[in-house]
């Protein structure tokens, strides 16, 4: 066994973990954030996306003792009181969501996006999404959805 300590979606959190323990594991079966999915278990499809330390991971090819001193935002890290995340509202608002399998890491994936670039072209953000896998749409509904959360976000300031 491993001590840990981390934040997860703002919240501290000090764990004992096997060392063999993904993350993916320690945040659905130990700390309870389900909305994070494995599609893959190989890092391929991007189902697992989570951020960590501002940066995307597929949080089931990292280890949960590498997360030691980290920040994670899963997607139930997003809403603030009650209101979602501009991305997340955008998703919805544009009818990106289909089967809401590959959702949350897609999320994820935008909002880590907008951190580092506000206003990317549609380039960057198929780029930007191109780790992560749908097999539901054809990835136009989410580059419209992340043009409408970079509107959302702009109005919010």
């Amino acid at each position: 066994m491993v001590n840990i300590s981390l934040k997860v979606n703002g919240e501290f959190c000090e764990i004992s973990v096997d060392e063999n323990l993904r993350l993916i594991d320690l945040l659905r079966d130990e700390l309870g954030f389900v909305g994070t999915k494995e599609g893959c278990g190989e890092g391929e499809c991007g189902a697992c996306t989570v951020i960590m330390d501002g940066e995307t991971v597929n949080s089931c090819l990292v280890m949960a003792f590498q997360a030691n001193g980290s920040s994670i935002v899963t997607i139930e890290g997003l809403e603030r009181n009650g209101k979602l995340h501009p991305v997340q509202q955008a998703y919805i608002d544009v009818g990106a969501v289909q089967c809401g399998f590959c959702i949350p890491g897609m999320v994820l994936s935008t909002k880590a996006l907008l951190d580092k670039n506000p206003n990317p072209t549609r380039d960057e953000i198929r780029e930007g999404i191109s780790g992560n896998l749908c097999r539901c749409t054809g990835y136009n509904k989410m580059i419209d959805a992340t043009e409408r959360a970079i509107k959302y976000m702009e109005e919010e300031k």
